[in-house]
């Protein structure tokens, strides 16, 4: 099947397009899988947040390529809620939420609690809770907390683990796990 464009639009164009107003789970995105499933490789992202009430569910990597307009759109939705920062996310941190979402078979979009932080919020953090690293990875784009309601922490740990790309952390009794695209390492129970 060939898909027609505009004059002056490349089919990775038209791709990335797509993949930029794809931030919210668009019930479309469904009939376009099929047409990208055999056009190369591709890496999608979903993710949901509590405290902004936003989705994300888009491709932002096609055949060895990293989609410039979803990596932004990633960029603001990981962005720190608590003073309206964004941050560039680290394309391996992205990559190893979505590999381990993947590992997990799930359907279901991870529930981002903390992805960029910015020096202030990562203070008041601090301030708060002694599980919050002064110079935490989450300040240079490079680590998220995430949970999800249909796995457990050790489930989410493992899939993140077998990664081997980075920090995984358990934090069973916040129900969360972070991981980041840091030294490979472990903590938590």
């Amino acid at each position: 099947m060939t898909l027609a464009t505009p004059a002056g639009l490349s089919r990775r164009g038209l791709l990335a397009a797509f993949a930029a107003t794809a931030i919210t789970a668009a019930p479309t995105y469904s009939s376009a899988a099929g047409f990208l499933r055999g056009s190369g490789d591709i890496r999608r992202i979903n993710m949901f947040n509590q405290r902004t009430g936003e989705n994300i569910d888009m491709i932002y990597w096609i055949d060895g390529e990293y989609i410039k307009p979803a990596l932004t759109q990633i960029n603001y939705f990981m962005r720190d809620w608590r003073q309206d920062e964004a941050k560039n996310i680290d394309t391996r941190t992205i990559d190893i939420i979505t590999a381990s979402h993947s590992l997990l078979d799930v359907t279901e979009p991870y529930m981002l609690l903390s992805g960029y932080r910015s020096p202030k919020t990562n203070q008041l953090l601090r301030s708060r809770s002694r599980g919050v690293a002064k110079n935490s990875l989450h300040m240079v784009g490079q680590a998220a907390d995430l949970r999800l309601k249909s796995r457990t922490v050790s489930q989410m740990a493992k899939a993140a683990a077998s990664c081997s790309a980075g920090g995984v952390g358990k934090y069973s009794r916040s129900n969360f796990v972070h991981m980041d695209c840091g030294p490979v390492r472990s903590w938590g129970g």
